[in-house]
């Protein structure tokens, strides 16, 4: 079961957290670092019909970037341990409080889905898949 991870221990690269940080200021983006663990070696991609959907209205956001993992329909694969891959979606409305991250694809058992995100004053989150 995927779980919303509130005080996270990752680090990135300055200049690229603050390019992204930046991006979310200046174009009202919104950036979901995951955390795909695995005891297994696996096969990870993300599919460009992946979204962000606030649950109080009909609001749709796309997907529009993915830094770290393969798109479908390669495949990257994943040895045992972690893994961390960055979304970017286009921005939420201003009245938007929980969303859901949901990817569309033809295997929906095997889905990236994160339910009820609770929405945050800079757009930046961090998920275990």
């Amino acid at each position: 079961m995927p779980t919303i991870i509130e005080n996270p221990t990752i680090e990135i690269a300055p200049d690229l957290l603050a390019e992204l940080e930046h991006q979310v200021d200046e174009q009202g983006q919104v950036i979901v670092h995951c955390l795909h663990a695995t005891t297994v070696t696996a096969y990870i991609r993300i599919w460009p019909t992946t979204y962000l959907y606030d649950i109080h209205t009909d609001h749709v956001s796309d997907l529009v970037h993915a830094e770290k993992i393969s798109y479908y329909p390669m495949w990257q694969e994943v040895r045992p341990g972690k893994a961390y891959f960055t979304l970017i979606f286009s921005g939420l409305p201003k009245s938007c409080t929980v969303f859901d991250l949901h990817e569309r694809c033809d295997n929906e058992h095997g889905a990236f889905r994160v339910f009820g995100i609770n929405r945050n004053k800079t757009d930046v989150y961090f998920v275990q898949l």
